[in-house]
């Protein structure tokens, strides 16, 4: 994710000084440090905060400084939430550590800063691509297996509902979708014994490899009592998306696809399960992604998600 250089912060300023006094003063050497302020694009104020000849950064996002769509919201809950998300994962798998709160500036909550290249630069330049979608299955894996809980198959309905309310779609369409939602929610193929922890954000910018190994970033949208298929079916639209928009074409992602659900299922009767699942939740993911575009893009994606949900008829 790009970033540009904004501010330069010294001695005296009072979030330069809560980041040093309280947050990562063990960790520097000179506590006179000046900080720069890198911005990242994000739904809220994001930005990286470097300490001068430390070789050592955090990250900030603040909650009552939203960028997006989204703004009506309790930026004090949402900081807490996603506080406790991170916790939660970092039991379990790599995420950029939470490393404090606090309320007074903006909501904040500050983080490790993970350097390295993102997943989405591996989709781009498809280099090591099944190696590193090999490691974010097996982390997904790690966290869905380590969060078992009761299922709440009406809340990914409801959700579904929600992402199509957004859409504004018309009223032929929309009720195209309702039948063939219907047909999903009477069929078998979303039933389970249990539910876990789903990162639910699961974008190619939000997994970055240091080292070799993967981070997740971003809990902020994270569930429980969720479907395990529902971060799979997320990921492969957005590697279909990738491969449409940049690549020469969505069918591409395919050979990426199947092996990357492969390397998540624990046997074969696991990858059948999983692969009669995921066209629902491949089609969320096709649905999310129209929202962020216009005309005939949209219209592709919105068609192609439709698609998906037709893939029931098949079964």
């Amino acid at each position: 994710m790009a970033s540009r250089h904004v501010n330069t912060l010294n001695p005296g300023d009072p979030f330069r000084d809560w980041l040093v006094k309280e947050v990562v003063g063990d960790r520097l050497r000179n506590k006179s440090c000046s900080v720069n302020v890198f911005k990242y694009n994000s739904s809220h104020t994001v930005c990286r905060y470097q300490f001068k000849g430390e070789h050592f950064s955090v990250m900030a996002k603040f909650f009552a400084e939203p960028t997006g769509q989204l703004k009506d919201y309790n930026p004090s809950k949402g900081m807490m939430n996603e506080y406790r998300n991170l916790k939660k994962a970092a039991s379990v798998i790599n995420v950029a550590k939470p490393l404090a709160i606090n309320k007074k500036f903006n909501c904040v909550l500050v983080t490790e800063h993970i350097p390295g290249k993102s997943l989405g630069w591996y989709i781009r330049h498809e280099e090591n691509l099944y190696e590193r979608l090999s490691a974010v299955a097996h982390m997904l894996r790690q966290l869905h297996e380590n969060t078992k809980s009761s299922y709440n198959k009406v809340n990914e309905f409801r959700n579904y509902h929600e992402v199509l309310g957004h859409l504004k779609l018309d009223h032929n369409t929309r009720e195209t979708f309702n039948r063939l939602l219907g047909e999903w929610w009477y069929s078998s193929l979303l039933n389970r014994e249990y539910g876990c922890m789903v990162h639910r954000d699961v974008n190619p910018s939000n997994y970055i490899f240091c080292k070799g190994k993967p981070y997740a970033l971003d809990f902020e949208s994270s569930w429980f009592e969720a479907n395990p298929v529902r971060d799979l079916g997320i990921l492969a639209a957005e590697l279909k998306n990738e491969f449409e928009l940049h690549m020469g074409g969505g069918e591409k992602a395919e050979p990426y696809i199947g092996n990357f659900l492969w390397e998540y299922s624990s046997d074969e009767k696991d990858f059948y399960y999983i692969t009669r699942a995921l066209p629902f939740f491949m089609s969320i993911g096709l649905l999310r992604s129209a929202r962020l575009h216009q005309g005939d893009y949209r219209n592709y994606l919105i068609r192609e998600a439709c698609e998906c949900l037709k893939a029931i008829n098949y079964r």
